[in-house]
């Protein structure tokens, strides 16, 4: 094989530049007439005679006069053609793509020049040598670049997400959640549900600090300068999911108001997925004490950095796997759940615990009847657990989530008509420890209370199976009884041709529910606008969740002053930036800057 040639700046004087091939191959490029030329060429003999038979000029031009020279419109759509990059395309290239990587793995931006540059060249010194460690070198990745590129790869994701809002069909739907980060700060977090090629799209929007206050008001404001900002008016929505206090985010608050004013039509849901605050509010005096209980319980182990490594090695003594006890939490659901079975699995080692600390909790807790509450609210909240994590999900829709919500609330009659016969059958952890008749008849009555109690909050609070009877088609059009719809309904001839159609049936059944309705647009649009208007609504802040969680990854005590917006965005966004596009622009600006 031959020898690959190498470029020296030199050859600048006869108006060639280089280009760099995927492999690495450099080529000489004449700026004057685009030609490129292969590797064998790239002498000085060869660029000479091409300059003086071609262009007749006089050798002798320097580099920075080069660089003044102006660039042929058409080049970058020559090197394209020929399958070739410019060395300054590379670099660029590689830049970006480290930055989305770092912002994907949600690492710091210093992470690039203080480890991971380093590091690449040693290895391509020891592996490559020297030449391409050299070349390595000229990549950008110092904290601001990687800055820099991250902030432009995030408003070149969020321009595709605003185009295809615009561009939807349909209203789309918005998730709306709030919460504090590291440095006290409110963030606002919001997700958009929309429509684009036959298909239910969920992409993250914003996350905003409120700056002062946190009211109702604030939080529309900074909802609708949002979408003024970006020249959208705030009727493209057509509904949005909350969570959170209901002074800010609940369907009565002031924040509902301000929507409800501005854009009357926007339906406004909240988040489904907290039935375990609705069941603490219902709680009687008891259940309530033995949950408070637990939570003292707790503080005491993990508030106290003394007793909570006292605990951890107590376990790891006995052997007991769970050494690490979870926060009790008003905001994070699971965590409730959760910390209530490891107490109850835990309860005899705790208990020794502490007696031997001499906690004044100790009376309340070795309490029989404190037990018993417990043994209760464990079962129960383990049940809510899992209703709450089937409901955690994409593409969850009002629909669907109301009917586990509803199947949940259906199971209570079951539930009690075994209670007073003192099977506790629906609750394994108490049915471990009931020994006694009258354990048994008075934990009863407490249940039966507080299961009705609840059945009626669940009715009231979220609306189960709300969905009108003559609406029932969306879920089945194929099953679904025609009479139940009042022959004046215009779209009841659609319903009957579409019922004829085998293809559509086998599409029905290989298909998500959102996904077949889309496919519908084009052949039945009456029946696929209203079938996605019931659709495309939140049913949770599942998504406002998860991008919590990534927030905790960014806003820590070492980043705290750091506005994190961009960088989660290009984290956990769907969309993958147009990476031709931006280095494109970004080799204009440069251009017009020399």
């Amino acid at each position: 094989m031959s020898k690959k040639r190498k470029w020296d700046d030199d050859y600048v004087r006869y108006w060639f530049t280089c280009t760099t091939e995927v492999d690495g191959t450099q080529r000489p490029q004449c700026v004057l007439c685009n030609s490129i030329f292969s590797n064998a060429d790239l002498r000085p003999s060869k660029l000479s005679d091409h300059f003086n038979r071609q262009h007749g000029g006089v050798g002798g031009h320097d580099l920075n006069s080069l660089k003044h020279m102006p660039t042929p419109s058409d080049q970058s759509e020559t090197l394209k053609t020929f399958g070739v990059t410019s060395h300054e395309d590379a670099l660029l290239q590689a830049s970006y793509q480290f930055a989305y990587l770092c912002a994907k793995e949600k690492n710091p931006h210093t992470i690039a020049e203080k480890l991971v540059k380093p590091c690449a060249l040693e290895i391509a010194q020891i592996v490559l040598g020297p030449d391409a460690q050299k070349k390595l070198q000229q990549v950008p990745l110092s904290d601001d670049v990687i800055h820099s590129r991250i902030d432009e790869m995030s408003q070149d994701i969020l321009q595709q997400v605003l185009e295809d809002i615009k561009a939807s069909p349909l209203k789309v739907g918005i998730q709306l959640a709030e919460t504090t980060d590291m440095g006290d700060c409110s963030q606002l977090m919001a997700f958009v549900r929309y429509i684009k090629e036959r298909e239910i799209i969920e992409e993250f929007l914003f996350c905003e600090p409120l700056q002062l206050t946190m009211k109702g008001k604030d939080v529309f404001n900074l909802f609708r300068d949002f979408f003024l900002k970006h020249k959208i008016a705030l009727d493209v929505c057509g509904s949005v999911c909350t969570d959170g206090a209901s002074s800010m985010l609940a369907e009565n608050s002031e924040f509902v108001a301000c929507v409800k004013k501005e854009a009357p039509h926007i339906v406004i849901t909240h988040c489904l997925l907290n039935p375990h605050d609705l069941v603490t509010k219902t709680l009687p005096t008891k259940l309530r004490d033995a949950l408070f209980t637990v939570v003292r319980v707790i503080n005491f182990i993990k508030g106290r950095a003394p007793n909570h490594r006292l605990f951890q090695a107590f376990f790891e003594e006995i052997g007991i796997e769970y050494s690490v006890l979870l926060f009790h939490t008003e905001m994070r659901w699971l965590s409730r759940g959760q910390i209530l079975t490891h107490i109850f699995e835990m309860y005899e080692e705790i208990n020794q615990f502490l007696h031997h600390q001499s906690s004044n909790l100790v009376d309340g807790f070795e309490n029989k009847e404190f037990k018993v509450h417990l043994a209760y609210l464990a079962d129960l909240f383990k049940h809510l657990n899992e209703l709450s994590a089937s409901m955690q999900r994409t593409g969850m829709n009002t629909v669907s989530a109301r009917e586990k919500l509803s199947a949940f609330v259906r199971k209570f009659p079951f539930w009690l008509k075994r209670i007073e016969k003192r099977n506790f059958t629906n609750f394994p952890f108490l049915e471990e420890i009931i020994v006694s008749d009258n354990e048994a008849a008075s934990i009863a009555a407490e249940i039966t209370v507080h299961l009705q109690q609840l059945s009626n909050f669940f009715h009231g609070y979220f609306s189960v199976g709300d969905l009108a009877e003559a609406s029932k088609w969306i879920l089945d059009p194929f099953l679904f009884n025609l009479d139940f719809v009042d022959d004046g309904y215009l779209m009841k001839t659609d319903l009957a041709e579409l019922r004829a159609s085998g293809q559509i049936l086998m599409e029905f059944e290989t298909m998500k529910l959102e996904d077949f309705w889309c496919a519908q647009f084009t052949v039945f649009p009456s029946l696929a606008k209203t079938a996605l208007e019931i659709l495309i609504p939140f049913a949770t802040t599942y998504l406002c969740e998860l991008g919590f969680s990534s927030l905790l990854h960014f806003k820590t005590k070492s980043r705290s002053c750091f506005n994190m917006s961009d960088d989660i965005r290009v984290a956990i966004s769907k969309k993958v930036p147009r990476f031709s596009d931006i280095i494109e622009q970004k080799l204009q600006l440069q251009q017009k800057s020399l």
